[in-house]
């Protein structure tokens, strides 16, 4: 056997041993559905996913994505995946606090002070630790995702002080943190799905609401909101997951494919979260919404008065998890 022959054969050997992953991947179809719009990096997100997961698997594993609540709103959908008639969503891990109380400690009011202190805690032991609890309600995580802080808009003034939400109709995320939240700031909080708040602004049924910039213009809030306040009261991040009866049906290497996919997909959300974020106060000024900043000394004040909301939630959360979570944030600083 001649040295050229040789190296062939051993190019050929090495080729057969790596083939057996490739042909563990079957043909698969999984839909994966988002309450966000095409416009918002969630769903280009979820696109982006779906492409990296093409390419993984050479073809054979199609997702198909579904954005702008076509499959329902993010607790009928997370209910779809534990029944196993969808595949995958991305969804608040506010929502998620339903079944694992543990998620609101994300949400509490002022916890996060920069997004990469968000990304440190949600990609290490405590990301994984509130995954592991997601998996015995039947939803398993595969990745952490953001909306990013979140601020305030209305249509009747600006908001500098937490005195000026006194009575004003704010939406808020369905659940029992935000209603308290917000409640506890004087306004009439108003639990919502996203789906339904820009007919319930236009129509003057709430005042105002609160999200992260990019859904505020991925949404067209502006089109019906005058003034935008950036309170920063709250950090609120996402989690691509699938359902278990989905996860269940797909092999070693499948599952290896979406894991990894879904890592790619988290990086590329962050970051065209965070370049938006850095042009969208001027896109939305722009758009006619008038911005306000809240000085460090009033944000402070609006963490103070918010105490007793961190303080009867974590009873409901547990004070050990809260214990676990906030001094995992003080090794970071």
């Amino acid at each position: 056997m001649t040295k050229l022959t040789r190296i062939g054969a051993l190019v050929a050997s090495v080729a057969l041993l790596a083939a057996p992953a490739m042909a563990e991947i079957r043909d698969t179809t999984l839909r994966l559905g988002v309450t966000l719009p095409e416009a918002h990096p969630v769903a280009k997100a979820a696109r982006k996913f779906a492409e990296l997961v093409e390419e993984a698997s050479g073809g054979k594993i199609e997702v198909k994505v579904f954005p702008g609540a076509t499959l329902g709103n993010e607790l009928q959908m997370q209910s779809a995946l534990q029944g196993g008639t969808q595949d995958l969503t991305i969804g608040t891990t506010t929502t998620l606090a339903g079944m694992v109380p543990e998620f609101s400690a994300i949400d509490m009011p002022y916890q996060f002070r920069t997004t990469a202190e968000a990304d440190a805690i949600l990609d290490g032991e405590i990301g994984q630790a509130l995954f592991d609890k997601l998996a015995d309600k039947g939803l398993i995580g595969l990745s952490y995702m953001e909306q990013g802080f979140r601020h305030t808009t209305n249509s009747k003034h600006p908001i500098t002080k937490w005195e000026d939400f006194a009575g004003l109709k704010i939406r808020v995320q369905p659940s029992a943190l935000y209603i308290d939240m917000f409640n506890g700031l004087g306004a009439n909080a108003v639990p919502m799905t996203i789906n339904e708040v820009y007919t319930a602004m236009e129509t003057h049924a709430i005042d105002g609401h609160e999200n992260s910039l990019t859904a505020i213009d991925a949404n067209k809030f502006q089109e019906v909101q005058k003034y935008l306040s950036l309170t920063g009261h709250s950090y609120n991040a996402l989690v691509l997951m699938a359902g278990k009866p989905s996860w269940d049906k797909l092999n070693d290497d499948e599952r290896a494919v979406l894991t990894e996919a879904a890592k790619g997909a988290r990086d590329y959300e962050r970051t065209i979260t965070r370049e938006q974020n850095e042009t969208l106060l001027a896109k939305l000024a722009d758009d006619g919404m008038e911005i306000n900043e809240v000085t460090p000394e009033e944000r402070q004040r609006l963490a103070e008065r918010l105490e007793p909301v961190v303080a009867k939630n974590t009873d409901a959360i547990g004070v050990d998890w809260m214990t676990s979570f906030s001094d995992a944030l003080a090794k970071l600083r």
